[in-house]
């Protein structure tokens, strides 16, 4: 049995949970539950990335302690992903003594590798970001990433050494530590010019953990952030970071490419630790056509799309609209025709009027597989190893349209005997192995077609036709239409 490590972003629960957070997390539980699929020792950790001085600002507006803040908001993320079926291992809040205990020893190793000195940082920087930003990096004089005002700062602190390192940065990126190549190719571009040193921490942010060689500073959020992918391990000495680390995927969204891909493998490379295997970089969702902006109200709320349409049928949209690595657009009016067509139509129906004249066969169903095959094992595994959930989906649904021809051409309503319990039995047995092929994308869709063909739970071993069929019971629709 093979191991398999995958990481989301923390979190930074200054805010609920939104579309861009469902799809981070959708797509890492879709690798995850594709794994488990195959037989391999996953572990997945998602969390709550839960310092910095946007918290203690925020909790001060709210009449909150930065404490009662957290707790509150870290629970909704919890709450959402129970919703969305999310099957973590672990959910790790940078507020975890464990954690906290974990950064200390991190930075005692790079501060005994010589790589951390005091100085005096001045430039610019983005509280809502919590980011440090040079003068070359502003665009119209403000933030980069998110647009907002930088404050511009002088102070004490402490600093990463984070140039001596830019050699082997540069030399893992040309090897394929980024996917996709295009935002491997910006960081490689940003790489040509001079890479600075990084102050790790902050002198009037008191939310945070102290900084154990002058607790006068408080560590950046970033630099105790990045850690919690050992941490939510049980670094150093668990079984858990003994048996999974390095990670094999960090999932991040394509604007956090250079913390995960330039910052973090620096500090790795200074504590001696082994760097993960791929930063796999997902791209953005607009709504509508426009960037989601709470001023604008457009901001999409995953508990609502649940609530409306299924848990199943949101993850189906997310990980079928477009692509990872691709800008996709959301509306309800192209999730409801995602529903209405692939959904209801080609799957839903396929399975009730298979069912139907199933329910009423007299006698044992079996038959010849006439549809092994249909579909590509191969094609599905070198998808989720070209890290492409979304041509996989496209294969199955591929897979789920052949059925569909299948079962029409053969119009079993005018067979009887042998005949047309040769053609149930191949329809019946293909919609069992759909089920296990979806499983990682739609989880209680698959558990119902198993409950309704009797089957317990399977694994990708069991993706090929028996020789004959259990009792089935059609049960509800999986899919109605929604107008």
């Amino acid at each position: 049995m093979g191991k398999f490590y995958i990481t989301t972003p923390i979190y930074y629960v200054n805010d609920k949970p939104h579309i861009g957070h469902a799809y981070t997390t959708f797509v890492a539980d879709v690798f995850a539950r594709w794994y488990r699929l195959n037989g391999e020792n996953v572990f997945f950790l998602t969390g709550t990335d839960e310092h910095g001085g946007k918290i203690e600002k925020s909790a001060l507006e709210k009449g909150k302690t930065p404490k009662e803040l957290v707790d509150e908001n870290s629970d909704k993320y919890r709450q959402v992903w129970e919703k969305l079926n999310i099957s973590y291992n672990r959910f790790i809040r940078t507020t975890d003594y464990s954690h906290e205990k974990a950064v200390k020893l991190f930075l005692q190793k790079v501060w005994d590798n010589g790589d951390i000195y005091k100085g005096e940082y001045t430039g610019f920087y983005c509280l809502p970001d919590e980011r440090y930003i040079t003068e070359s990096e502003l665009l119209d004089g403000k933030c980069p990433t998110c647009g907002r005002e930088v404050q511009k700062i002088s102070e004490e602190a402490y600093f990463f050494r984070l140039s001596k390192y830019k050699d082997k940065i540069v030399d893992a990126i040309t090897n394929g530590f980024i996917i996709p190549e295009k935002n491997a190719n910006e960081i490689l571009s940003r790489l040509n010019g001079e890479l600075k040193d990084l102050d790790i921490t902050r002198k009037n942010v008191s939310w945070g953990i102290k900084f154990p060689f002058d607790e006068s500073h408080s560590v950046y959020v970033w630099f105790d952030a990045l850690i919690n992918y050992l941490s939510g391990l049980d670094w150093p000495d668990g079984e858990n970071v003994k048996t999974f680390w390095p990670a094999d995927i960090h999932l991040v969204g394509k604007e956090i490419v250079w913390f995960h891909s330039v910052i973090w493998p620096a500090m790795l490379f200074s504590a001696g630790i082994p760097v993960p295997k791929r930063i796999v970089a997902h791209a953005w969702w607009t709504v509508d056509g426009k960037k989601m902006s709470k001023s604008i109200g457009n901001v999409v709320n995953p508990i609502d799309m649940v609530e409306k349409y299924g848990a199943d049928a949101f993850r189906y949209f997310l990980i079928r609209e477009k692509p990872v690595w691709d800008d996709g657009d959301f509306s309800e009016s192209a999730l409801k025709n995602r529903i209405n067509g692939e959904l209801m139509s080609d799957l839903s129906n396929l399975v009730a009027r298979v069912l139907t004249l199933a329910e009423k066969f007299k006698g044992k169903i079996t038959g010849n597989p006439d549809l092994e095959g249909f579909i590509d094992e191969e094609k599905v595994r070198a998808a989720f190893d070209n890290y492409d959930p979304y041509s996989a989906i496209n294969l199955i649904f591929e897979g789920i349209r052949k059925v569909n021809k299948y079962f029409n051409d053969k119009k079993p309503w005018t067979l009887e005997g042998e005949d047309l319990s040769n053609v149930l039995y191949n329809a019946i047995e293909a919609i069992r192995i759909i089920s296990i092929f979806l499983s990682p994308f739609m989880p209680e869709t698959s558990e119902k077609i198993e409950r309704m063909l009797s089957v317990d739970t399977q694994t990708l071993k069991d993706a090929h036709f028996k020789t004959n069929v259990d009792s089935v019971k059609r049960g509800e629709n999986l899919f109605n239409k929604v107008d």
